[in-house]
C-alpha cells in the first residue's frame, strides 16, 4: 500500500497550547483562549486521579489493591461507563479484548519495571465469566487478577478531561493524546473540520491516509506503539499472545472512550461485524499491508 510523508497540520486559530505528560504518555490541548491556571490545575488533577484508579504501575492504585486482595471492590462513577464498553467489546470480539489481560502483558514483559523481557511462559487469560463480576458499582474478584484498561483507558480520560474544558467555559477545543484525539468546534468556525494523517506502523515518518473529522473522536490503536523483542502490548486473550495479523487500527466516534476501545477491537474482529453493535467509522491495516476502510470514513487512504 503506497504511503506519503506525516505532516501534522495544527489547528489554525487555536493558537493557544497546553502540552503536559499524564499516565506516562504526552497530551497536547489547543484552544482559542489560554486556560486559566485553576483549569490546568483542574486538568492535572483529573489525570492524577485516574492515574491512581486505574494504573496497574501504582503501588496505590485501585487496580493494584484489586491485584493483592481478591473480593468485592467499589469503584468510583467513572468505572460505569468504561466497565460498561469493555462488557460489550468482550461479547463483540467473542472474548478476545478484555481488562483481564494484565498478567499475561507482566509475563510478555510490560512489567511495572519495564523489563521488556517475555517470561518463558505464559499464563491463560481468565474469562470474565469466571474471574470478574461487575455490578454497577463495585467489581468482584475470585481471584488474583490483574486489570488492564490500556484498550480504552487513555481514550475515556480524554473525554473526562474535555468534560473540565467544558466546565471551564471552553466548547472549541482539539485534545491529543498520543494519537487519541477529540475535536469540539461550532460548525460556524475556521476549526470546524480538523485533518489528521493517519500514521504509518512501520514507519511514524509516512501516512497511510488521513481523518477529517468534525466534532468527533479519532483513536489508533498500533502494534509498534508499545513493542520489544517478540512482543508488543496487544494481547489477544483467546490465544494468551500478541495479535499478529492486524498492525494497526483507527476508529472514528462520537466519544474517545468508544473510538480507543474500538481501535484495539478492530485487531480481533472485522470493522463490519464492529458496526453491528457500535456507530462508528474504521480503518485496519494487516500485517501483509492490506487496508480495509468503511464505506462513510470521514477521509481517505492513499494507495
Amino acid at each position: 500500500m503506497p504511503s506519503r510523508k506525516l505532516r501534522r497540520r495544527p489547528t489554525p486559530s487555536l493558537s493557544e497550547q497546553l502540552i503536559f505528560t499524564a499516565i506516562g504518555t504526552e497530551w497536547r490541548i489547543d484552544t482559542r483562549r489560554a486556560l486559566e491556571p485553576a483549569a490546568v490545575d483542574a486538568i492535572a488533577s483529573r489525570a492524577e486521579e485516574f492515574d491512581r484508579v486505574w494504573s496497574r504501575f501504582r503501588e496505590d492504585s485501585a487496580v493494584s489493591r484489586i491485584s493483592r486482595h481478591p473480593g468485592r471492590h467499589t469503584l468510583p462513577p467513572e468505572a460505569v461507563k468504561l466497565f460498561g464498553l469493555y462488557e460489550k467489546l468482550y461479547a463483540a470480539t467473542g472474548g478476545a479484548l478484555t481488562p483481564l489481560v494484565g498478567r499475561a502483558l507482566e509475563e510478555w514483559g510490560y512489567d511495572a519495571n519495564y523489563s521488556l523481557k517475555p517470561q518463558p511462559s505464559v499464563a491463560p487469560v481468565p474469562r470474565w465469566e469466571d474471574a470478574l463480576e461487575w455490578d454497577g458499582t463495585a467489581v468482584t474478584t475470585s481471584g488474583s487478577v490483574v486489570l488492564d484498561v490500556g484498550a480504552a483507558g487513555k481514550g475515556y480520560l480524554v473525554d473526562l478531561i474535555a468534560t473540565v474544558l467544558a466546565a471551564h467555559g471552553l466548547t472549541e477545543f482539539t485534545i491529543d493524546a498520543s494519537g487519541d484525539i477529540l475535536h469540539r468546534a461550532l460548525p460556524e468556525t475556521v476549526e470546524h473540520r480538523l485533518r489528521v494523517a493517519l500514521e504509518h506502523p512501520l514507519d511514524p515518518a509516512l501516512a497511510v491516509g488521513v481523518a477529517t473529522i468534525s466534532d468527533r473522536a479519532l483513536c489508533a490503536s498500533a502494534s509498534n506503539r508499545r513493542s520489544w523483542p517478540g512482543a508488543h502490548h496487544i494481547i489477544d486473550a483467546i490465544t494468551g499472545r500478541p495479535a499478529h495479523a492486524v498492525i494497526a487500527g483507527w476508529a472514528v466516534a462520537e466519544s474517545c472512550l468508544e473510538a480507543d476501545g474500538l481501535a484495539t477491537a478492530l485487531f480481533f474482529v472485522s470493522g463490519a461485524a464492529l458496526q453491528e453493535r457500535f456507530d462508528f467509522e474504521f480503518v485496519r491495516m494487516f500485517a501483509n499491508g492490506r487496508i480495509e476502510i468503511s464505506a462513510d470514513f470521514p477521509g481517505e487512504v492513499f494507495g
